[in-house]
């Protein structure tokens, strides 16, 4: 069979790290074994809000990557504020009510005059790098990867000025995404969002979502055809791990403010108080970007002594540590708008063989992959003694040696799997 040629164009790609990278990275490894040439178009001088060196080995030999310079407003921001700068353009935004006038101000900036985002200004220089590359070399097939969804837009004006096979792949929803509330939009602001996400959707050939919640909101709004397909894991070169010999909970990945779980913290409080060996045992470890909020609650509730706060680390050792983790804490923010959200680290936490304990709100998609796979327990937030009961379990299980998951029906999530649907998909 030939090899199809596939143009992906994506900001985030290796030496970036964190979750955004994942899921390209990962396509672009397993596309030439389903006869596809993936061609990968980046920014050469992004501002990554998080850098991984170790990725860069991932990147598969048989891939093309094309750069193109990128201006973005992140460069001028941090010349105010370069922390600030890093936080908003990771996704953490400080607590409505603990905001600062220069935390408003640039919440307003960024979601009033960078619409959709702030990587907008990379639009027409790649719409003219890659309108004259992909005549040059018979490219009839893209695909967006976004948020950002200023991507979206490269791959809306390439349809309309030569007619490819446009693909839109949402990462996360546009409109209904979490943070998109805190970004002080103006009605007008907020139209403009709505009026881009519509023409999108339904100028693209096909969208690809991530969840199957997304999937029923964009029906809502076209009637081109969804594909769903998941983020998943893959097998990772990673030595074997001996245990952590206390009763570890990690949290691995952004630890955001509106994901506080403040029932677990009293959980963990109230187990302390009632069981006497639980204080010598207890740790509760935190890898990645965990805002303030998070940290002052601990601090509330007097756990600091048994926090172990360890910031972010390279996806190497992160998947090391969700190996010797004794339980693996999977939290998403309480809110109708997140039922669609299936955390990426979801996929590598069910191949730990580590039990989960997943928490957000009722009717989430990824308490029914969970479920249907035997990983953990998944609880909404109104179930603080179902938690504290299952915590204790894990505990007594813990003492006995006996801790473990044993999940079934995984091998659905590889990514050989997955991207074997991509291909079928673009063909």
């Amino acid at each position: 069979m030939e090899q199809k040629k596939l143009l992906i164009i994506t900001y985030y790609f290796p030496p970036a790290g964190g979750p955004g990278v994942q899921r390209w990275l990962k396509f672009v490894k397993y596309l030439p074994e389903f006869d596809v040439q993936p061609i990968v178009y980046v920014p050469e001088n992004p501002t990554y809000p998080i850098i991984d060196e170790g990725l860069v080995s991932q990147i598969s030999d048989k891939v093309i990557v094309l750069k193109n310079k990128i201006w973005e407003p992140y460069q001028l921001a941090s010349i105010f504020s370069k922390n600030k700068t890093k936080k908003i353009s990771s996704g953490i935004f400080p607590h409505k009510k603990k905001q600062t006038f220069l935390d408003k101000t640039f919440l307003w900036v960024r979601g009033n005059l960078f619409i959709p985002d702030a990587r907008v200004f990379w639009v027409k220089p790649s719409v003219a790098y890659l309108e004259k590359y992909i005549k040059e070399n018979n490219i009839d097939t893209i695909v967006t990867s976004g948020p950002p969804h200023s991507l979206h837009l490269i791959g809306l004006e390439l349809k309309e000025k030569l007619n490819v096979k446009w693909f839109a792949d949402f990462r996360d929803p546009w409109t209904t995404i979490g943070y998109h509330k805190a970004l002080r939009l103006s009605n007008y602001a907020a139209k403009k969002h709505k009026s881009l996400e519509h023409k999108v959707l339904n100028t693209a050939d096909t969208i690809i979502v991530t969840s199957k919640t997304t999937k029923t909101e964009f029906e809502a709004i076209t009637n081109k055809p969804i594909a769903v397909i998941t983020n998943g894991y893959d097998i990772e070169n990673v030595e074997k791990q001996t245990l952590d010999t206390k009763f570890t909970l990690a949290h691995i990945g952004s630890f955001l403010s509106d994901r506080n779980p403040r029932f677990l913290w009293e959980s963990l409080v109230e187990l302390l108080q009632e069981i006497p060996d639980f204080k010598s045992n207890l740790e509760i470890k935190l890898i990645g970007a965990v805002s303030q909020e998070v940290l002052d609650a601990i601090a509330d509730f007097n756990l600091n002594d048994y926090l172990n706060l360890l910031g972010y680390v390279s996806h190497h050792e992160a998947i090391a540590h969700q190996k010797k983790s004794q339980v693996l804490l999977l939290i998403e923010i309480n809110s109708e708008d997140t039922k669609s959200i299936i955390p990426g680290k979801l996929f590598e936490y069910m191949v730990s063989n580590r039990p989960i304990i997943a928490i957000g709100p009722q009717g989430s998609d990824f308490a029914d992959i969970i479920k249907e796979t035997n990983t953990g327990v998944f609880f909404d937030y109104s179930e603080k003694a179902k938690l504290k009961s299952v915590i204790l379990d894990f505990y007594n299980q813990f003492l006995e040696g006996k801790l473990q998951a044993n999940g079934v029906g995984l091998q659905q999530y590889s990514r050989k799997n997955l991207t074997k649907q991509l291909a079928q998909l673009i063909r």
